[in-house]
């Protein structure tokens, strides 16, 4: 594909498949390569039939202001601000390869810088930690119209049942949803869409459902506005903790369970950091050939 790709050629691509709790992104080093139009290489390398797959595309390039940027593309090729997963991934990527010695490392996202802590194992990294910033509770900026300047437990109708949703952003747009049935039965297929598409949320939405397991333990199953369901969300599960905080559902130090693995998830209230801990994945190195997008 000529112009699109700056490489020994052309119409390939050279790549690393991550994963943090099962939340997988195709990586591409900016700083060896350059994609022109990234929004068409993330739904073309996505698709689990005839791409790599994966819940998108991640870039990471250098920056001016950080250590490394990092700039994600959905599978359905819309950019997302960010994805906690996903930056544990691009912590692991960047030592392990020898971009950087240290282990507390900053990364530019669209939603701000975010500093990394790393844990090593036999000389690579085996999780990171990750300061995700305050959540935001303002309805205006996550955003979600409503009558109040905050949306804490408020019902929102969906395909005609009332739920009680907590509104939050961590740099992205979610909703949590605490429900008394099994989240594990639930057809995300069917009932995702109509959250993340729902009028009340101009951009769209990521919608986390949730049994509360005890009082330090949530168990979540999340619908990725752009990527559908995933088997894991960071932001997701922060905005969890968050919620479960604010609705007394749990302690401020609180295990995520998702269909991908585990998370740590600590938030001491107010203006405070969310912090998020988790494992990062190495899977695969690749090249790929790309049509003419």
């Amino acid at each position: 594909m000529p112009g699109m790709f700056n490489s020994r050629k052309e119409s390939y691509m050279k790549f690393t498949k991550m994963q943090g709790a099962g939340n997988d992104y195709i990586y591409v080093n900016c700083f060896e390569q350059k994609i022109n139009n990234p929004s068409e290489v993330s739904k073309y390398v996505s698709d689990r039939h005839f791409g790599i797959g994966g819940d998108g595309l991640i870039l990471i390039k250098p920056s001016d202001c950080a250590d490394f940027e990092m700039a994600m593309y959905n599978a359905d090729g819309s950019q997302g601000e960010m994805c906690g997963n996903a930056i544990r991934c691009v912590g692991k990527y960047v030592y392990d390869r020898g971009m950087t010695d240290k282990t507390n490392i900053s990364i530019n996202t669209l939603a701000g810088i975010k500093y990394l802590t790393l844990t090593l194992e036999n000389g690579q990294v085996s999780k990171v930690k990750v300061d995700m910033g305050a959540p935001c509770l303002v309805a205006e900026q996550i955003p979600v119209t409503a009558d109040t300047k905050e949306v804490i437990a408020a019902p929102i109708e969906v395909a005609g049942r009332i739920y009680q949703m907590t509104a939050v952003s961590m740099g992205n747009p979610h909703c949590v949803v605490f429900m008394e049935e099994d989240v594990r039965e639930l057809d995300l297929a069917a009932i995702g869409p109509l959250f993340e598409n729902h009028p009340r949320f101009p951009r769209r939405i990521n919608t986390e459902f949730v049994n509360v397991v005890d009082d330090s333990t949530l168990r979540m199953r999340v619908w990725e506005r752009g990527s559908g369901e995933t088997l894991a969300c960071g932001t997701g599960a922060c905005a969890t903790a968050v919620a479960a905080v604010l609705n007394q559902k749990t302690g401020q130090e609180v295990t995520i369970q998702l269909l991908g693995g585990e998370l740590e998830i600590s938030w001491a209230g107010g203006e405070a950091s969310v912090y998020m801990t988790g494992p990062a994945v190495t899977v695969f190195d690749g090249e790929i050939e790309l049509p003419d997008i």
